[in-house]
């Protein structure tokens, strides 16, 4: 199995849009028995509540399945339990640092690391463009999902 957490500041806005679009992904290509994808937030402010409604909208929009999801907070153990720890933008992989301590084994990276153009991802939740968010985490899911078919 390949294990896949998705993080990003408060965990309903980026991090489970990524969880979505990246389990969709792999059902899509058959792969969905072969992963585990989840998704948590470095905060606590959000615990507990629900995807936001511009996550919602627009993967509606897309015909994208929201994954059934309450907010939740990445814990120390789980570096342990996933393969791939990833962040949406460089504050978000310095919380997860502070989270798991050091990445001994190289599992934390930003999603659009593994494009052809790496930068972050824009919290919607400030920028209100959702759109752009959605683009970039295609963008990002594609270019993980290729590394990781190629490994």
């Amino acid at each position: 199995m390949i294990k896949i957490l998705f993080v990003c500041h408060g965990n309903i806005c980026r991090s489970p849009m990524a969880e979505s679009v990246m389990t969709h992904m792999v059902n899509e290509q058959g792969l969905g028995d072969r992963f585990i994808i989840r998704s948590a937030a470095t905060s606590t402010e959000e615990i507990g509540n629900s995807v936001h409604h511009g996550t919602v909208s627009i993967l509606k929009k897309h015909g994208i399945p929201l994954i059934p999801h309450r907010a939740v907070q990445m814990r120390r153990d789980d570096y342990d339990n996933y393969d791939y720890i990833i962040g949406m933008d460089d504050w978000n992989k310095k919380n997860i640092l502070r989270i798991v301590g050091a990445d001994t084994e190289g599992k934390v990276h930003s999603l659009l690391d593994f494009s052809l153009n790496p930068r972050p991802i824009a919290d919607p939740w400030y920028t209100g463009d959702f759109i752009t968010t959605y683009n970039d985490i295609i963008e990002g899911c594609e270019a993980l999902l290729k590394k990781i078919k190629e490994a």
